[in-house]
């Protein structure tokens, strides 16, 4: 459960020991509406709302499912700010699939709490693998991080690539390269 009350009070803190005053209209509603989007962005802390990659068996489909280009947002557990990007997530089905939405849900749901990129690349992985039981599955996550971007080194624009591979991904070059190169492919 998130504690919306203990939010506020951290925010207060946060505030004043910037030298903000609390009470000057354009802030005082600040706390709660942090707590609010905490609410929000950190969803994924709660017990999700239902069964992540609902299956659906007996399909006989045994080639490669890809989607790519899925927009997302998460928090650095180091610095509280955000990193975003977009995923592209392929696996080959062994008798399961699931539909379309289910894979930009599981990593909604993955993305919205304090995370590393690394993780979050790993743990959608790992649900597939779980859940879905394919053949195999990769997982490539590219995002900008505002802890580069916006403070310390200071490089807006600078992508980090994470990748995970499991299955006939991780065993078959020409598997994996497939799914890179459609990754890759942009219609003209």
């Amino acid at each position: 459960m998130i504690d919306r009350k203990k939010i506020e009070e951290g925010v207060k803190l946060i505030l004043e020991g910037i030298g903000e005053n609390i009470e000057r209209p354009g802030i005082k509603d600040t706390p709660s509406r942090i707590a609010r989007m905490c609410e929000e962005i950190f969803r994924g802390m709660l017990p999700p709302d239902e069964d992540l990659l609902k299956c659906i068996e007996g399909e006989t489909h045994d080639e490669m499912v890809l989607i790519r280009d899925i927009p997302f947002y998460s928090i650095c557990e180091h610095h509280l700010l955000p990193f975003f990007g977009n995923a592209h997530i392929a696996y080959i089905p062994d008798g399961r699939i699931v539909g379309l939405s289910e894979l930009p849900k599981a990593l909604d749901y993955l993305s919205k709490r304090p995370q590393v990129q690394e993780r979050l690349t790993s743990q959608l992985a790992n649900l597939l693998m779980e859940k879905l039981k394919p053949k195999g599955c990769m997982v490539v996550i590219e995002a900008e991080h505002l802890c580069m971007s916006m403070r310390g080194i200071r490089k807006p624009g600078t992508k980090t690539i994470t990748s995970a591979v499991r299955g006939i991904f991780r065993k078959s070059q020409a598997t994996r390269q497939e799914a890179l190169e459609l990754i890759k492919r942009r219609d003209k």
